[in-house]
């Protein structure tokens, strides 16, 4: 993938359960080349899923890429988007003054996302996106292979 400065990127979690088994994946597309990462936990929610897909496919990039990242969530994609410098200001904290849920997942998002060049692009779930439904199957497929 570190040839490409223009990288697509699928993302998607999953979990049986909220909280629950859970999984998550990325279809990372660069020019004619693609790679699938998928990986699971015991114990997690569909929310930590979505954001661990979106650091594990933005960290597998060994340079710095324009990327244009596809999620069905919009916590993730609100969050990165809209929330996340709020949170910063306030010393990660809500609005209500309460503790940013899955804050190390965030820092951790914030910190591969500095890295490169993001376009957050949110798609509908489960309608037929081709890229989203491959990235649906492979979170389900790690699911099934912890199990």
């Amino acid at each position: 993938m570190a040839e490409s400065k223009q990288v697509v990127i699928y993302t998607d979690g999953a979990c049986r359960g909220n909280p629950g088994p859970g999984g998550w994946s990325a279809v990372l597309k660069a020019g004619t080349r693609e790679k699938e990462i998928m990986g699971a936990k015991r114990s997690t929610t569909n929310n930590r899923m979505e954001l661990t897909a979106a650091i594990e496919a933005l960290r597998v990039l060994n340079r710095s890429c324009r990327v244009e990242l596809h999620t069905d969530s919009q916590y993730l994609r609100q969050g990165i988007t809209e929330w996340i410098d709020a949170w910063k200001s306030r010393g990660w904290k809500t609005a209500g003054r309460k503790p940013v849920k899955n804050q190390e997942l965030w820092q951790a998002l914030d910190e591969q996302a500095a890295r490169h060049d993001v376009e957050w692009i949110w798609v509908k779930g489960h309608a037929g996106d081709p890229g989203n439904e491959r990235a649906d199957r492979l979170a389900n497929r790690a699911i099934d292979e912890l199990l």
